[in-house]
């Protein structure tokens, strides 16, 4: 049985959504965290709704925040546990889209999933999993998980726009090019930027980017 998750939304601007953002939050925070990226967004994306929803536990490491899943060398959780968590909120993430989309009356060609950290992890482990393509996903700061299952497992394959600062001391910088060499290798289409100096956050030449980005493949954008 999957987990109902609480969220939070922005309508669209113009009053009439023709296309649909959810941003999946990082380790420790909550939705509330990342909704406050739609208001540069909205202006640019008139049509369309903004949705953030809460991680369905709380984080093992912050009693203030949640987690998608636990993280070994953070909380002191087991690998069976971390890996269990993935696929429980995998599924919680699925039933989440489906029944957002359905309220809506939008295809999956209307979404895009905006991630932070290990919301990037989410993003990139399940929406490449759905059987329809969602028309974008943008990655901040996040890694990979499971690259070596993506090309055999990978059903749809939307474009992945991966955005990392080079100084981030949490998910190393790294992690950005090993994630685009094994999406590419996949045969997703991937771009890449890189915010210059900036540590384990967004960057207002990363939210550019990814404004950009949306606005070209959103429905209306």
């Amino acid at each position: 049985m999957t987990r109902e998750l609480k969220f939070d939304t922005k309508p669209a601007r113009n009053g009439k959504a023709t296309s649909m953002v959810i941003f999946l939050h990082g380790y420790g925070a909550d939705g509330a965290d990342l909704l406050g990226l739609s208001d540069p967004l909205a202006p640019h994306l008139p049509g369309t709704v903004f949705l953030a929803p809460d991680a369905p536990e709380p984080c093992a490491g912050n009693p203030f925040g949640r987690q998608w899943f636990p993280i070994p060398w953070l909380d002191g959780s087991s690998e069976d546990e971390a890996r269990d968590g993935l696929r429980r909120a995998a599924q919680d993430l699925d039933a989440f889209i489906d029944a957002r989309l359905a309220e809506a009356g939008q295809p999956d060609a209307a979404l895009a999933i905006v991630g932070f950290s290990q919301g990037t992890m989410m993003a990139l482990h399940v929406l490449p999993r759905r059987a329809k393509p969602v028309a974008a996903i943008v990655g901040f700061s996040g890694r990979l998980l499971e690259p070596d299952s993506l090309e055999a497992e990978a059903r749809s394959k939307p474009p992945v726009l991966l955005v990392h600062g080079d100084a981030d001391p949490m998910v190393p910088f790294a992690e950005m090019g090993n994630a685009g060499r094994a999406l590419t290798g996949a045969g997703f289409e991937t771009y890449g930027h890189v915010m210059k100096g900036t540590g384990h956050g967004i960057a207002p030449d990363g939210l550019s980017v990814a404004l950009a980005f949306l606005k070209d493949r959103l429905p209306g954008g």
